[in-house]
């Protein structure tokens, strides 16, 4: 081989392992000009880092407010007096409490109670208007839902708020007709009892609610993945080309999460009993089938993000996008009832919303499915019209 070659081809790579000196303005538009290429080619990308703070900031302007008003609640007027249609007035004109639905009972009340149309219940007494007239001790009855802590406390302190300044007014009239010197007892005595969580503890309102949470974001994320890494790895191709149908090959992937979802159920579940001793009140084989249920919906949802998505990191930015307004909107954290209508519209629209209502019954209430039903026959509609959709979807792709 001529020298001059050798020496030349030695030179040139040398040239090329050292690196270049200073900032060359021509490499730095060519790497930026490769960029935004990229950038333009990835769209969905794109709207997603331009949409979600738009959507997160009004997500959190709205849905987290601790304020807690307006709480539903049923009243049992025994009295039918103008006496106790004035307290029923004074907790209205609190905001705090909404006593719009009156009962005849306490399976009413309790009807009500275990169906959440109502967190707290107002059980006047048929002598109470006698009492109040005849300068006697009057006494309320107070029931109050203790499955949300921050609801039931709004609840108590309204009601105990209402009832001291009642008493108030009463004493002071009282006190003007019989003088200073009278004996003057308590005009009014509220008896308060809180249902389901006395003790008001905040795990017995949080577990059952953060396995749902947990079983959502894991489980959506495997399965999001499941198809794109085929796209990814090239592997897609290779099934198109064989006989099998989009409606079996979906449910193939499907399947063998559905076991592990089970078991990371399990998992959370046996946590929940044994390290934060929090035992479901109802059914266990009610809680496993529903549980079923919501794992096979997630699964769909996941199966459909992975539909759409063209690569890992807009599956990840997907359930991301799935995950946060969860978290707000379903009722995990703050009452549903607080949010804008809108809000709440938007929170019916996510399935942890009704699995929490369902966990939640189960474990704190020990309610069957004559309440739960409604929760569970919208999961039902979910599973079926996502996983419809991720089939058409999927069998379009292959098209």
């Amino acid at each position: 081989m001529t020298p001059g070659i050798n020496e030349g081809a030695d030179r040139t790579t040398q040239e090329r392992m050292v690196p270049v000196a200073g900032f060359s303005w021509t490499r730095f538009m060519a790497v930026l000009k490769k960029e935004f290429i990229q950038t333009k080619r990835d769209v969905p990308s794109v709207i997603m880092a331009v949409v979600m703070p738009v959507v997160m900031l009004l997500l959190f302007g709205y849905a987290v407010n601790t304020d807690v008003d307006h709480i539903p609640m049923v009243v049992w007027d025994q009295s039918m007096t103008a006496d106790s249609r004035e307290v029923v007035q004074a907790l209205r004109n609190s905001t705090y409490l909404d006593p719009d639905q009156y009962v005849q009972g306490y399976g009413e009340i309790e009807d009500a109670m275990n169906s959440a149309k109502a967190r707290a219940a107002l059980i006047i007494p048929p002598d109470y208007g006698k009492a109040i007239q005849g300068g006697d001790t009057a006494t309320l009855q107070v029931f109050v839902d203790g499955a949300d802590p921050t609801t039931a406390r709004a609840a108590l302190s309204a009601v105990q708020a209402v009832g001291t300044e009642r008493a108030w007014q009463l004493q002071s009239e009282r006190m003007n007709l019989q003088g200073l010197g009278g004996a003057i007892g308590r005009p009014i005595e509220v008896e308060t009892r809180v249902w389901y969580n006395p003790e008001m503890k905040s795990t017995l309102f949080n577990i059952p609610a953060l396995i749902g949470l947990i079983l959502q974001n894991v489980i959506a994320l495997l399965t999001a993945f499941s198809l794109v890494r085929e796209k990814e790895r090239g592997t897609m191709e290779q099934l198109v080309v064989t006989p099998i149908r989009p409606v079996e090959l979906l449910l193939g992937k499907l399947v063998p999460f559905v076991g592990i979802g089970f078991v990371a159920f399990a998992v959370a579940l046996l946590m929940a009993i044994f390290w934060f001793d929090v035992v479901p009140q109802g059914s266990w084989v009610l809680l496993i089938l529903l549980s079923i249920l919501f794992l096979v919906t997630i699964l769909a949802i996941g199966l459909l993000i992975s539909t759409i998505a063209s690569t890992q990191i807009q599956a990840m930015q997907m359930t991301v996008l799935l995950v946060l307004p969860s978290i707000l909107l379903s009722g995990f954290i703050f009452p549903r009832e607080t949010m804008p209508l809108f809000l709440q519209a938007l929170g019916g629209m996510i399935p942890l919303t009704y699995y929490i209502t369902i966990m939640r019954g189960i474990f704190l209430k020990g309610v069957g499915l004559e309440y739960l039903w409604q929760d569970t026959l919208i999961l039902l509609v979910f599973l079926v019209g996502i996983l419809t959709l991720a089939m058409k979807k999927f069998k379009k792709n292959l098209d």
